[in-house]
């Protein structure tokens, strides 16, 4: 083959891969060109489909908000007409409890305008009496003076006839007055008597929990506020049932704003009560399965509490041995009271002071404290075991094993008992020193005040007293006279006058002693 010919086969080659490249690259133009088409048409859907979506979900959007705005104003008009129907309720019983207290108001106010009426009155009667009775004595007295003037002009009588008449004046005297002190020790039986009646009623109910209340056997209870209330209640007063059930006690509910009231005769119920309705305000979980719960807490805490006191009592006073039935029954003592007095901490009392007593006479000061720490062990005993406190509470003791000695100190502290042993007798007088004693017990003491302050202003109501005053606990007033206007006869008759006036005025125990002072001073100076 010649070399032309290779040449041109060579340019030949060369041409068509040229030409093939050409139209490769026009090709793969093209293409490329068709791609791009369908992307940008494929970006336009999407853009479309997008815009779509977007303006769903921004109609979507719309709706629910009018939706949710709708709603929330229907919930916002329902609490607002809620709202204004418990102001109506609260404010109508509002303007009921302020017209029913108006009416009470009024009612007391024409009351105590009526008793000022009748007070006014008797100020004006007792006003009028005090005059006549000035006049009368004016009268006596100008009558005694003629009388006297008459008997002096008219008796010529002897000694020996004066005597005899003057002896059998005074001899009438001394019966009237023997007869005035029958009758006053007649009252005074009379008055001891009702008073160990009222006694023995006042322990038999004690140890009795009825269902009667009085003020010494309620507790008040302040609550969070109404909606507080009304958990305790319940629905349809389930809770409120569940509670007196399981403490066996009252729950009042009465129209005291944020308060329930617990009412029962027995002080352990109603502090079990108390404490578990406290705990129940601070869960705030109140239905009849946790109210079972919480009370069955409180029971066994307070009872750990009770024998806890017990035994702290014991240790203070060095009493050991003691069973625990006993140290529970005492340490419930101090849910008790006897008039104002705690019954645990007059129990103590009387323990130290027979304990003093007994060391001061030689006897045995363990003893005697272990007695008086348990001679009203009965008080604390419910009216299951028959009896008076004294002979429950020997009962009691004797069950759990204590001493015969203590056994009959614990039955005859009252002095109801035969036993007079020496025990008995200084656990008696210990009892009657603690609870008898000025300011053991509040009613006593007011009384006690009050009877000196009588005691006193009869005194002071003589003519010629300057100062009286009552001494000795209230069995002697001394009334001090002035001397340039009483003689030694006049102080003689006023202090007869006293007595007459105190026993016809006054109810006391005992005598009073009545000592009229008169002094007379003469002074001079040497200069």
């Amino acid at each position: 083959m010649s070399a032309g010919v290779l040449v041109a086969l060579l340019v030949s080659l060369i041409f068509g891969i040229a030409l093939g490249l050409v139209v490769l690259f026009a090709y793969n133009r093209l293409q490329g060109n068709k791609k791009k088409g369908e992307a940008e048409k494929e970006v336009e859907r999407i853009l479309h489909r997008a815009k779509s979506q977007a303006a769903k979900i921004d109609r979507d959007s719309k709706n629910k908000a009018k939706d949710f705005e709708s709603r929330a104003r229907r919930n916002v008009e329902s609490d607002i007409r809620k709202q204004k129907q418990k102001l109506q309720n609260t404010e109508s019983q509002l303007k009921e409890k302020q017209a029913r207290l108006e009416k009470e108001y009024a009612e007391k106010e024409e009351k105590l305008k009526h008793e000022f009426e009748e007070i006014s009155e008797r100020n004006e009667r007792v006003k009028i009496a005090e005059s006549r009775i000035v006049d009368l004595e004016k009268k006596a007295t100008e009558k005694i003076k003629e009388l006297e003037l008459k008997i002096e002009n008219i008796a010529g009588l002897s000694a020996e006839q004066a005597k005899s008449e003057l002896l059998e004046t005074l001899k009438g005297e001394a019966e009237q007055e023997a007869n005035a002190e029958l009758i006053k020790i007649e009252k005074q039986l009379e008055a001891d008597s009702q008073s160990k009646a009222r006694k023995i009623l006042s322990v038999a109910i004690s140890r009795y929990a009825s269902e009667v209340s009085t003020e010494r056997t309620i507790t008040a209870i302040p609550l969070s506020g109404e909606e507080m209330k009304g958990k305790i209640i319940g629905r349809d007063g389930r809770n409120i049932r569940a509670l007196e059930a399981a403490c066996g006690v009252d729950v009042v509910i009465d129209e005291t704003p944020d308060s329930v009231i617990i009412s029962s005769f027995d002080p352990v119920r109603r502090e079990v009560g108390k404490r578990a309705i406290e705990k129940l305000m601070e869960d705030g979980r109140v239905h009849p399965a946790r109210i079972e719960e919480v009370v069955d807490k409180v029971k066994s805490d307070i009872i750990k509490n009770m024998k806890e006191e017990g035994e702290k009592a014991c240790f203070d006073l060095g009493v050991h041995g003691v069973h625990p039935e006993l140290l529970s029954i005492l340490g419930g003592l101090r849910f008790r009271h006897t008039g104002t007095q705690n019954l645990l901490s007059h129990s103590v009392e009387v323990a130290y002071l027979a304990g003093l007593m007994a060391a001061e006479i030689g006897a045995d000061v363990k003893l005697a404290r272990r007695a008086g720490l348990l001679h009203d062990i009965g008080r604390g005993i419910d009216h299951s075991i028959e009896g008076d406190h004294c002979l429950a509470g020997a009962e009691f003791a004797k069950k759990y094993g204590e001493a015969e000695s203590v056994i009959k100190a614990i039955r005859g502290h009252e002095g109801t008992s035969e036993d007079k042993t020496l025990l008995v007798q200084l656990i008696q007088a210990a009892n009657n020193l603690s609870k008898d004693r000025p300011g053991a017990r509040r009613s006593q003491m007011e009384n006690y005040i009050r009877r000196l302050e009588d005691l006193e202003s009869i005194g002071n109501s003589f003519d010629g007293v300057e100062r009286t005053f009552a001494i000795q606990s209230g069995k002697e007033i001394r009334v001090i006279v002035d001397s340039a206007n009483v003689t030694d006869d006049q102080a003689q008759m006023l202090s007869r006058d006293i007595v007459r006036k105190i026993e016809r005025e006054l109810n006391y125990p005992g005598q009073i002693k009545v000592a009229v002072v008169r002094e007379t001073r003469i002074v001079e100076h040497a200069r």
